[in-house]
């Protein structure tokens, strides 16, 4: 056993610690205002402007995920990452100066091309920085990394909003985004060319079903995120303000953790062997987040949600990963984090149009009946 650990791959490079930085810097420029930015569209008087802005943000981010293997292709791994991080923090500073619902939206679909090419550029560089065989655990320590101050961030924004306003906020997000760039030149050069010819690009992904299965059983859970980090604010305003806040905590801790416990387990056993468990917690996390007038179970929902979504994470992306030749980890990544942001967007839409119809515990609950249908696609993907 000795000998097996020493030959063993090292896992982290100091290539992947430079990468941690930009990592660090872009998840916080996502989260810290996630949930911030509805709450300022309704202050603004505009409350479809808060599922809106939602929705805005992670459509653009879904549409330029699937153009930003040519762009990348193009100008390189570490011009489009530099890109991705300006246009991710540097337009938050306009809602500074102004609350207009269409300048909010404005902001929101910059914000989203911005996210799109940080994730997929940076997201194709990661996966060439880790052995192939340790790709389940360095994804998952990848996980962590973007995952703590997400967590962190994403109940911070929400607090520091309400005490000190939304101007704080929004400078935090650009400043933080911003100095993610010094890292950017450190990382080392990769060979772009697209793999198009050979069938490893975005549409010939889009095609190949041991690809987007994966990629739909995540959209699916996905959905819950949305619903959850657009509206729990929201639904839980009669309740004492930890409560949102602790949820919104708990979930992305739960997920990070969940990361990791899935890379180590589907590195030795499988990671398909993860994707029945993660879409039931996925599910009875979000049907106990229903109960909004009950702090315990909203919390302890956002708790299991998070360890169900945060095992498809780790299981889908490591699966999707292993499907492909060298050359298609920018379809890849492409394809995974479109299904992330189409989820999320799919989520947050369909429950700004039925919340004000039927509530926000009837519409979670629905939330969680949709991912139920996964289950029949993990039946056709437990293999590598």
């Amino acid at each position: 056993m000795t000998a097996d650990l020493q030959i063993r791959p090292r896992l982290v490079s100091r290539a992947l610690l430079v990468r941690f930085v930009s990592i660090f810097g872009s998840s916080i420029g996502f989260y810290l205002p996630l949930s911030v930015v509805p709450l300022f569209a309704r202050q603004a008087g505009s409350d479809s402007g808060a599922g809106l802005a939602t929705v805005a943000l992670l459509l653009a981010t879904v549409a330029a995920e699937l153009v930003t293997p040519r762009l990348v292709a193009r100008v390189g791994y570490r011009w489009a990452l530099a890109t991705g991080l300006v246009l991710l923090g540097a337009p938050t500073l306009l809602l500074t100066v102004s609350s207009n619902v269409w300048v909010i939206i404005g902001v929101s679909v910059v914000r989203g091309i911005g996210f799109a090419i940080a994730v997929v550029a940076g997201g194709a560089v990661t996966a060439l920085l880790i052995p192939a065989d340790r790709r389940g655990e360095g994804l998952a320590l990848v996980g962590i990394v973007g995952g703590i101050p997400g967590l962190l961030a994403l109940p911070a924004g929400v607090w520091a909003a309400a005490h000190w306003g939304f101007t704080p906020v929004f400078v935090a997000t650009a400043v933080a985004t911003l100095l993610a760039l010094v890292s950017v030149p450190g990382l080392p050069r990769y060979d772009a060319t697209p793999k198009e010819d050979g069938g490893h690009g975005v549409l010939a992904g889009l095609r190949n079903p041991v690809l987007t299965r994966p990629a739909t059983i995540f959209a699916v859970a996905a959905a819950a995120i949305g619903v959850l980090v657009t509206f729990l604010p929201l639904a839980a305003s009669d309740q004492p303000a930890w409560v949102a806040a602790s949820a919104l905590l708990a979930q992305p801790a739960a997920a990070t953790a969940a990361r990791w416990v899935a890379g180590r387990v589907g590195d030795r056993h499988g990671p398909g062997l993860l994707l029945v468990p993660g879409v039931v917690l996925s599910a009875a996390g979000m049907a106990a987040i229903a109960f909004t007038s009950t702090p315990a179970l909203v919390i302890g929902g956002a708790v299991v949600l998070g360890a169900g979504f945060g095992a498809l994470q780790n299981a889908t992306l490591t699966l999707m990963y292993a499907r492909v030749p060298a050359g298609g980890e920018s379809a890849v990544s492409a394809i995974w984090n479109a299904a992330y942001d189409l989820g999320m967007a799919a989520g947050a839409l369909g429950a700004g149009l039925l919340i004000g119809s039927l509530g926000y515990p009837v519409t979670f609950a629905l939330a969680a009946v949709v991912i139920v249908p996964a289950l029949a696609l993990v039946r056709r993907d437990r293999r590598p």
